[in-house]
């Protein structure tokens, strides 16, 4: 191989390298101008859209108020827009299952629907007075105690509603679109089933054996009352002092028909109706939730279910009419709940039970036979009631002592009361004067209650308690316990009114003659 064929060879490879490079950098340059190029066009795509955005005639919106008809191109369907019915055509993208009446629709400039659009969700809440027969449209409270009829959105007729829930209605469309919970109206038809039983209640033996006679005997044997011809009792009154248990009873016997019931899927419910939450200072505003309240009552028992509608301090609402108390709003919520009572719609499987603590104030149309029934006197404990009582706080459960433990349980228990029970000037809690210059010595033991032996007792545990951590010696002690009735009695002996003696002697349920007149003692 000659000199000039080496040299050629090496200026070729020289050449070739050269170009290589050239077309790798043309390649990178190409690469870069792809990107621009492809970027300029998402640039000019966007902007065209912008454009068209911005030059797109507006759309409006409207109500469906009926269903699709007709099939295919030639669907079309009632709406309302600005203020005006029209049946329109509708687009083929936009499905029949989005069109149902008081769905929110887009309409394009030539009045067609091209879409479903997302409810307002804003309006007026009113509440529902009535469900119309049609069962598609409802009777609602307007403003100034109007009356108008709403129409029921597919979704809402599909969830259900009851007369008493408060609903969101728009007044352009006439359309109720959903339900809105209001906490306060929960709150007062609070349907719970209680877990109180009647062997958790002490010292009322009695007074429950009458309950079940004037409730569960009804309920158990139906066919009995009817073949003589008896009617089970719409109501039952528990009056006494305060503390005493009428609560606790109204609750077991929820409780106890719930687990009596004869259908398995059946459920008892227990309405508490407490009565200053359900005063409203606006005019039938209370009346209007004693509807509701009785409404829910007749709904669930129409279930098979018992329903127990308690009204606890029955006094604040349901006084005798006339007197000038409260402002008389009694003059129309009485007879709104004798209208309930006595309505024309049955309270089949409805329990009223009524707590107060002045029965003497309630109106006495509301206790006559055929309304509350059953009066049942909720007395003060006595001595045995007592120990009955302290044994449903006072177990086997709790840590004692040594010698407590060894003295054992029932001898314990008769210690505890017959410290509270003893007539001593220990125990001495107010002197009163009565109307005609008598006086009278009254002890803590005639204002005992099981509210006040179920404190006593937590008392001695929190002694226990606070004994184990500063010196680590575990257990309930007497000590405790006496202690602990010491300050249950010193906490009351400030709280008698002695600027209106018999008033107080009466809410606590003292009868007899008028006291004119209390002096505290104080304990020693």
């Amino acid at each position: 191989m000659t000199q000039e064929t080496v040299d050629e060879a090496a200026r070729l490879r020289r050449e070739n390298s050269m170009m290589r490079q050239q077309l790798m950098a043309a390649g990178k340059r190409n690469e870069t101008l792809t990107k621009t190029l492809r970027g300029a066009r998402e640039e000019l795509t966007r902007i065209k859209a912008e454009v068209a955005a911005l030059s797109e005639p507006p759309n409006t919106f409207g109500t469906v108020l009926t269903a699709v008809a007709g099939t295919g191109e030639a669907r079309t369907v009632e709406v309302l827009a600005s203020g005006r019915r029209m049946r329109l055509a509708v687009a083929p993208e936009v499905s029949d299952t989005a069109l149902v009446p008081g769905a929110e629709v887009r309409l394009s400039e030539g009045l067609v629907v091209i879409a479903a659009a997302a409810g307002r969700g804003v309006g007026d809440v009113a509440p529902v007075r009535e469900l119309l027969p049609d069962g598609e449209r409802v009777l609602v409270g307007g403003p100034n105690d109007e009356e108008l009829v709403y129409r029921l959105s597919e979704g809402l007729r599909a969830h259900g509603v009851r007369v008493g829930d408060a609903v969101l209605v728009d007044r352009r469309t006439q359309f109720a679109s959903e339900v809105v919970d209001k906490p306060e109206v929960q709150t007062l038809l609070l349907e719970e089933v209680p877990s109180i039983s009647y062997a958790d209640i002490g010292g009322l033996a009695p007074q429950i054996g009458q309950i079940k006679d004037a409730v569960e005997m009804p309920f158990e044997h139906p066919e009995l009352f009817t073949e003589h011809g008896l009617k089970p009792p719409k109501g039952i009154l528990l009056y006494g002092p305060p503390g005493c248990g009428k609560t606790l009873i109204a609750k077991a016997v929820a409780h106890s028909l719930s687990s009596r019931r004869k259908d398995p899927r059946a459920k008892s419910y227990f309405i508490n109706v407490k009565g200053p939450e359900l005063l409203d200072k606006y005019v039938g505003e209370t009346e209007r939730q004693l509807r509701i309240i009785f409404s829910r009552a007749r709904e669930k028992a129409t279930a098979g279910s018992p329903v127990v509608v308690f009204f606890d301090e029955m006094e604040s609402l349901f006084r005798t009419r006339g007197t000038g108390k409260s402002s008389d709003v009694e003059t129309t919520i009485v007879p709104q709940l004798l209208a309930e009572i006595d309505g024309v719609e049955k309270l089949e499987n409805v329990i009223v039970i009524g707590a107060s603590n002045r029965e003497d104030l309630i109106d006495p149309a509301i206790l006559r036979p055929g309304r509350l029934d059953v009066k049942i006197r909720i007395e003060r404990p006595d001595p045995a009631g007592a120990v009955d009582i302290c044994s449903k706080y006072v177990t086997d459960a709790l840590p004692f002592r040594a010698d407590l433990r060894a003295e054992g349980l029932p001898a314990l228990i008769a210690r505890i009361v017959d410290r509270m029970y003893a007539r001593t000037e220990r125990n001495a809690f107010v002197r009163a004067t009565y109307a005609d210059g008598t006086t009278e010595t009254l002890h803590f033991a005639d204002f005992a209650s099981g509210a006040m032996i179920s404190n006593i007792v937590d008392r001695a545990k929190k002694h226990a308690i606070k004994d184990f951590l500063a010196s680590g010696v575990k257990g309930l002690a007497w000590e405790h316990f006496d202690l602990a009735v010491a300050e249950e009695f010193a906490e009351h002996e400030d709280l008698p009114n002695t600027s209106n003696p018999d008033e107080w002697a009466r809410i606590s349920g003292r009868k007899g003659a008028r006291i004119v007149e209390l002096e505290t003692l104080q304990g020693t």
